[in-house]
């Protein structure tokens, strides 16, 4: 049995995820009181997971909710541990992460026995998970909540008390991230879409309900210790109506392919290999992550780029290391001592490059099939030209038509497309016959019908914004995106950009409509510098007009300029990725948070790593979760489904 003299009670509301990547963010908290190994650590599932897999701490450890009722009760149990002559532990140290009602504190403190055994008791404000984060930055987080879009867009989800505490949940995971980095925002939210509020829907006013209810929550860490009292960054508040094509459109970058085509868990890929005893194939278990240099490098660039940069770099690698010259050749003859000895030398290194380009030579290799196989570029090709107008109803049909072998939930993509674009062909029997047509089910079809949730009340007049979707039947334009031509070159099927990456640019140039796009605490005229505000970041200059290039061709093989790494000449180079990374970070500007209620994509990911680089401010994606396309259309499915705790898609682990 152990010797136990020292507990933690964690309290935190976040739970369902698997990195441990935020450590370098946290660890430090917990450095003084990890003394030795003789311990018990109470926390709930996140906890566990923050902490990392294979860690010191004893297997046996008691999870505990964030409920208001059962943080109560663990405030309880935790008196009930430490009161009286003989506790159950010599010091306790107690820390919640997020705000702790008054009543609990006071709880604590009315039994006097227990005062003196408390190491620590603090508010940690860290109800977040970050995301692809990386030394210098954190790219995106998300607040955990999977069920958000059922929570809040379902049929009857005003009716609901899950509808308020989705929302002041999320409200409050939201303003731990402006606690624990120190920034105080400004909050711009999409306002309601219609022009008269009395016919908004609940769907409506949920941006503002949430921005409304994360500027409550802002305004009580003022009394934080070095919290800036006057506006350091920006927070942009969208929900997913903004733009449902991103979710379900083929992204073709080889990040997005790896987790749209692969049957992954998470980032996990379970890789089969050949067998050395000429048995089955043999499985290993890898993960595509920040910390791999070769995964960092190409997980944005288009696939064949990707596949192309991998041959590349293998080939390379090969001809300028030894090890690799010396096993490639067979020529039977004797080695030399210098040639053993540059072997032994190199063989380490040889060893560890090859396994990573390896590997994703092989994943590469296995997607470049299925999309052989698929017939995805045909597809792709008409997702994106419905998109920007270059195709229609005509072209649908005869891709149903004449594609029936394409899985279901491929057509069943490309009709939500489809319908984004062209509302008014699924009134009526409209609908009924194309489902027909595509040889989907009453079951499938309902997903395109719950797209009309996300898309506000069917009696508001369409707007000019272009990209809102509406199935109110009046007629809409051809293009739902205007195509960026001459901005930069680019690969075949890249041409596709979420809709966020316009909102971004316009809203760093000051272009954002103020109808369109409220802000609750209009920021005032003056500028505060990094010493006056408290601010991580400085406020930047207003960025500089882009400057204008030449046409580019639409099918051109160009990587574009931000997806190419600083050095990649070789198999050695991905590191370089990480390494020129200080000194480019450490000059960003006042950062912009941008946070979609209901899931966001790797495109919009993606487009935030491009923005970071293209406007010398980092651009950080928030969501309740991140969604792959099959979990999207789950989720959408289940919208108007009655009993919501049935059927409820699985995490996304990152």
């Amino acid at each position: 049995m152990v010797d136990t003299d020292l507990k933690f009670l964690v309290c935190s509301s976040m739970h369902s995820s698997q990195k441990n990547e935020t450590n370098w963010l946290h660890k430090g908290l917990f450095k003084s009181a990890l003394m030795d190994l003789r311990q018990v650590l109470i926390m709930d599932k996140w906890w566990k997971t923050f902490s990392g897999e294979g860690s010191h701490y004893p297997p046996w450890m008691l999870y505990i909710s964030s409920s208001h009722q059962k943080k109560t009760c663990s405030v309880v149990m935790f008196i009930s541990d430490m009161s009286g002559r003989e506790p159950l532990y010599k010091k306790a140290f107690v820390f919640f992460s997020s705000p702790v009602p008054k009543e609990f504190v006071n709880h604590i403190k009315s039994d006097t026995s227990v005062l003196p055994r408390i190491g620590a008791l603090r508010e940690m404000n860290l109800e977040y998970f970050p995301i692809d984060s990386q030394t210098f930055l954190m790219q995106g987080f998300i607040t955990d909540h999977e069920t958000a879009l059922e929570d809040l867009f379902s049929e009857e989800a005003e009716k609901s008390r899950r509808f308020e505490v989705c929302l002041n949940t999320m409200a409050t995971r939201i303003a731990t991230v402006f606690a624990s980095l120190k920034e105080f925002p400004i909050v711009r939210y999409r306002a309601v879409k219609s022009q008269d509020t009395s016919t908004a829907t609940t769907r409506d006013l949920i941006p503002s309900k949430l921005a409304e209810a994360v500027w409550n929550c802002l305004l009580k860490y003022k009394s934080i210790p070095n919290f800036p009292q006057t506006e350091t960054c920006e927070l942009f508040i969208l929900d997913r109506s903004v733009d449902q094509i991103a979710p379900v459109i083929h992204e073709w970058t080889y990040d997005a392919m790896c987790h749209d085509l692969l049957d992954m868990e998470g980032n996990k890929y379970m890789l089969e290999f050949p067998s050395k005893s000429g048995g089955p194939p043999e499985k290993k278990e890898v993960l595509l992550e920040d910390h791999d240099p070769v995964w960092l490098e190409l997980r944005h660039a288009h696939i064949a780029d990707a596949s192309e940069r991998l041959h590349d770099k293998m080939t390379t690698f090969k001809s300028r290391n030894k090890a690799a010259q010396v096993q490639s050749s067979r020529d039977g003859g004797e080695l030399s001592t210098r040639d053993m000895q540059k072997i032994v030398q190199a063989l380490p290194q040889y060893n560890e490059i090859v396994e990573k380009l390896s590997l994703h030579v092989e994943i590469a290799g296995t997607i470049n099939k299925l999309i052989r196989e698929m017939g995805l570029r045909e597809l792709g090709q008409l997702e994106q030209d419905l998109v920007f107008g270059d195709a229609g109803a005509k072209d649908v049909i005869n891709f149903l038509r004449t594609k029936q072998d394409a899985s279901s939930e491929n057509k069943l993509r490309l009709l939500m497309i489809y319908a984004s674009v062209y509302p008014d062909r699924f009134e009526g029997d409209k609908a009924s016959k194309l489902m027909q047509l595509a040889r989907l089910s009453p079951e499938d079809m309902k997903v395109v019908n719950n797209m009309q949730l996300l898309g506000g009340s069917s009696k508001i007049k369409k707007e000019t914004t272009g990209f809102s979707l509406k199935f109110d039947g009046q007629k809409k334009k051809q293009a739902e995106r205007k195509d960026r031509t001459g901005e930069e070159e680019t690969w075949q099927l890249f041409r596709f950009y979420p809709m966020i990456e316009e909102l971004i640019e316009n809203l760093s140039k000051g272009e954002l409509s103020k109808n369109d796009y409220a802000c609750i605490n209009e920021p005032k005229p003056t500028v505060q510098d990094k010493s006056q505000s408290g601010s991580m970041r400085a406020i930047p200059t207003p960025a500089a007009p882009t400057e204008k290039r030449p046409a580019y061709s639409k099918r051109s093989r160009r990587t574009a300029m931000w997806a190419r790494p600083h050095s990649s000449d070789d198999g050695y180079s991905s590191d370089s990725v990480l390494k020129n990374a200080a000194a480019d970070f450490k000059r960003m500007g006042q950062r912009l948070f941008v946070f979609i209620i209901g899931g966001a994509t790797r495109s919009e990911l993606r487009v935030c790593h491009k923005l970071t680089a293209k406007l010398k401010r980092e651009v950080v994606l928030g969501s309740s979760s991140f969604d792959d396309p099959p979990q999207y259309i789950t989720k959408l499915k289940l919208l108007s489904e009655k009993d919501l705790s049935k059927g409820a898609p699985q995490p996304n682990f990152w």
